[in-house]
């Protein structure tokens, strides 16, 4: 087993290419870091698949309710839904959206983050702010690059399986 600072505050999603190492911010959002971990250890976002994709931009998962590819996956639904948890409050910080970083997807409402999120494939200055940023990427952004583009993707890549390092 790998050593890593935190374990208890580290990610391991697993993609069709390897490993993605996610350190998570407890201390600057820890909402959204405990609900990544909840969700995680419940096993809700194995098989969620990225339905959105933009080459230069980002990412985004965590579509529980709609985007699991073996729990009736609905590519037209997938993006639309959350968990059955409350949504959270924004946890804004000075951090800014670069290149690697986990951030909140949500609703026009501030205040509608539930479980998706997005990963940064370049720095996104313009949602300094705005998203609350909670985790960013520690190894294996290869990998993140590699996950197939589209608004749905016309096979879309999917998080094969999330887990707390310290449980692993």
């Amino acid at each position: 087993m790998a050593e890593y600072k935190d374990p208890e505050n580290t990610i391991l999603m697993e993609l069709k290419d390897g490993t993605v190492v996610i350190e998570l911010l407890q201390e600057v959002a820890p909402l959204h870091s405990q609900r990544m971990k909840e969700l995680a250890r419940a096993g809700a976002y194995d098989n969620v698949c990225f339905h959105r994709v933009i080459d230069g931009f980002m990412a985004q998962t965590g579509d529980v309710k709609h985007g699991n590819m073996e729990d009736g996956f609905n590519l037209r639904m997938a993006g639309t839904g959350g968990s059955d948890m409350d949504d959270l409050p924004a946890e804004f910080s000075k951090l800014p959206h670069d290149r690697g970083t986990l951030g909140a997807a949500r609703s026009s409402d501030p205040n509608s983050a539930n479980s998706q999120f997005f990963v940064n494939f370049k720095d996104n200055s313009f949602l300094n702010g705005q998203y609350t940023v909670y985790g960013r990427v520690i190894s294996g952004m290869e990998h993140v690059d590699a996950i197939a583009r589209g608004e749905p993707p016309a096979d879309p890549d999917r998080m094969i399986s999330v887990k707390v390092a310290a449980d692993v």
